[in-house]
């Protein structure tokens, strides 16, 4: 879907990207993350032609369309009607209503009138703007217009989906309605890709994750995978309770006591059955037994470092 060979892009004496290498299946949800200035929008200005990088190459949809310098402006054009695009800062026209707005648009994607139509109102009721759709967006929060920006980079019914830090501004159960709008929308086939400072969301709706430091990706897998060869450089964490104190003071591991009867175990290894045998030896039993995963933000924050 996505194809992103060696791309580099300065802005004077700053490389925002460094050869970047990025690749996006089909189908997925990519959460895109990176401290700021690490060139994430600068990545996705790119994809959409907005922004000329000096080197590298783009494919969209199985078509060039960027290569050393130079977009190939029919190709580009042709992905872009197959693209919806939320952007972080984006300027609403106030004195319009939501209908309005997102008429103006799909007539931009010559959308037929009675498809247009029914388009708005399926939209505007899934970002809960229904209410309000007559309106003025002078008068939206923040919040509101986020849920504007996303039915408009629906509005063509697009197979990707590129959102820049989409859930900036929104209230809890705005940010768990959005989270659930982008589950629907790969339920549906659709490929999601967007950037996030906010890891939290990251973790809890993305397929596949790609972390950019200094404009270049430093890591790309699955949560599952990050975690799992996190935990085996890192080491394993173990929170174990027993039914009486045991004594680690032979243990070969590093053991701290975290109130009466329980303790946490770090080792480098996964030794909860070792463990078992160890507090069985001392005639005590294991009540829980749990390993501490690591969360996104402490493998992200420990990349980052």
């Amino acid at each position: 879907m996505i194809t992103v060979e060696n791309l580099v892009k300065t802005y004077k004496d700053v490389r925002a990207l460094d050869g970047l290498n990025l690749r996006v299946p089909e189908g997925v949800i990519y959460g895109f993350l990176g401290p700021n200035g690490a060139g994430k929008s600068t990545t996705i200005l790119s994809l959409l032609g907005l922004v000329f990088p000096q080197k590298g190459r783009i494919e969209l949809f199985g078509e060039e369309i960027f290569r050393d310098g130079k977009f190939n402006e029919s190709k580009l054009v042709k992905a872009k009607t197959r693209i919806g695009y939320m952007p972080e800062h984006a300027t609403l026209w106030d004195f319009l209503t939501p209908v309005q707005t997102l008429d103006i648009i799909a007539d931009a994607f010559r959308i037929p009138k009675a498809e247009k139509e029914r388009r708005i109102n399926e939209l505007l009721d899934m970002v809960g703007l229904k209410d309000v759709k007559n309106k003025k967006v002078g008068k939206f929060s923040k919040g509101m217009r986020q849920r504007l920006l996303l039915a408009q980079a629906l509005i063509n019914d697009p197979e990707l989906l590129i959102l820049d830090e989409p859930m900036t501004g929104l209230d809890p159960k705005g940010i768990a309605e959005f989270k659930e709008i982008i589950r629907e929308q790969r339920k549906a086939g659709k490929t999601v890709f967007f950037s996030s400072h906010i890891l939290a969301h990251v973790e809890e709706v993305c397929d596949t994750v790609g972390v950019i430091v200094k404009g270049r990706l430093i890591l790309e897998d699955s949560i599952e995978n990050i975690k799992r060869e996190f935990l085996r450089k890192a080491g394993y964490t173990i929170i174990v309770e027993t039914n009486k104190p045991v004594d680690w003071s032979s243990a070969k591991w590093s053991v701290t006591p975290l109130g009466e009867n329980k303790y946490r175990v770090v080792s480098e290894e996964d030794v909860r059955e070792e463990l078992h045998d160890f507090v069985a030896s001392q005639g005590a039993k294991i009540l829980t037994m749990q390993v501490k995963e690591p969360s996104l933000e402490e493998i992200f924050l420990k990349l980052v470092e």
